[in-house]
């Protein structure tokens, strides 16, 4: 990515907290205009590296640019960047229009001019006529609202929002996570969005950042994320996926696995060499897997298992089955299409046939 592409450059910062390094040689670009989440589960260092970017933890090591700026020492109120947290942090004794329009007071703005600027946010939040309620008689989703028209009023560069959706409920956060999308694309600027839920990530942004262990382990489109993880880590993180360990037994159009007691199962060759007796892992998503009672024939990757338990998830079903010489049990998820009174699958040791189409299978290295 070019300079002139990039808001944000990061050239190989680290953080340490004494011995501890909670972020470690991170070198990432951002594009202008880009919905960029950083993923990761706990002490992975993604909220210490949004941090560095606000301004508030100052890196060990490397540099940070904003919009060609090294900004890696530059306090946080003199940064082009605003943040929207997960608490809200909106002033509780103060009303919508007062809170949205807080960050122009020191801006040498006239009242007439600061709310026009209120009322506009107040449009793009969907929130109009609720200038002058207070912060108490909001739900959380406005709260929330409120906080990001906050945040966008002063027109930062680049917004920064720290698992801003985690204290709502499971509907509310779905719904503001359109919200969000429709917004950024609204106001055009750089969003930098940190979430440890694979789903808030994958339906929001345009590329995700992986972190583990204050590592970047890989950055992608949501789609190749999911589709073609870089390594069993990010395979296991994004998502539910059988893995099915072995070897290379032969190479060429496919590529044959001896997974042992498991059998002989295929998978397209892969662009990078792979070299005969390697060991690696076959990932197949649950949802690519069928499952049947009848061998489904050629043309599949299959296995014969048992049928152990059924899991109802309302608009699909996961059945665990125990397939001999696995040490997991394979997971396969199925969309209910049909009533649940028609459906003939039965737990219980049932003998049951799971399959595959051999595209389905990606290769990966242990």
């Amino acid at each position: 990515m070019s300079s002139s592409e990039s808001m944000i450059s990061i050239s190989g910062i680290s953080k340490l907290f004494g011995q501890v390094k909670a972020v470690e040689n991170v070198s990432l670009d951002i594009a202008r205009n880009e919905f960029f989440a950083i993923l990761g589960g706990s002490g992975s260092g993604k909220t210490t590296l949004l941090r560095m970017l606000a301004g508030f933890e100052i890196p060990s090591m490397g540099e940070i640019y904003i919009d060609g700026e090294d900004v890696s020492g530059v306090l946080p109120n003199q940064r082009p960047t605003n943040m929207v947290f997960q608490s809200y942090a909106i002033f509780p004794h103060l009303n919508v229009r007062e809170n949205i329009g807080y960050g122009l007071l020191n801006k040498g703005m006239s009242k007439d001019e600061i709310e026009k600027e209120v009322d506009t946010m107040l449009e793009m939040i969907r929130l109009p006529g609720y200038g002058d309620r207070g912060a108490t008689q909001l739900s959380g989703g406005e709260r929330q609202r409120v906080a990001l028209a906050r945040a966008l009023i002063c027109k930062p560069k680049v917004l920064l929002l720290d698992e801003p959706l985690g204290a709502l409920d499971k509907k509310l956060r779905e719904e503001m996570q359109i919200e969000l999308r429709q917004i950024q694309r609204q106001v055009g600027i750089t969003f930098v969005f940190v979430t440890h839920d694979q789903e808030e990530a994958l339906s929001m942004a345009d590329r995700i950042a992986v972190m583990s262990s204050g590592k970047i382990i890989q950055v992608d489109t949501p789609t190749a994320l999911y589709e073609a993880p870089a390594s069993t880590e990010v395979a296991e993180f994004i998502g539910n996926i059988n893995l099915l360990p072995g070897s290379i037994e032969s190479t060429g159009e496919h590529v044959v696995i001896d997974a042992g007691k498991v059998g002989k199962l295929s998978v397209p060759a892969p662009q990078s060499q792979v070299k005969l007796g390697d060991n690696t892992v076959i990932a197949v998503r649950p949802e690519k897997i069928r499952i049947t009672s009848e061998n489904p024939g050629d043309g599949y990757n299959r296995l014969r298992g048992k049928l152990l338990a059924e899991s109802y998830a309302g608009d699909r079903s996961y059945y665990y089955i125990d397939v001999e010489g696995l040490s997991r049990k394979l997971t396969v998820a199925c969309l209910n299409e049909l009533p649940a009174t028609t459906r003939s699958m039965k737990e219980g040791n049932e003998d049951v046939w799971v399959a595959w189409p051999i595209e389905s299978g990606l290769l990966l290295t242990t």
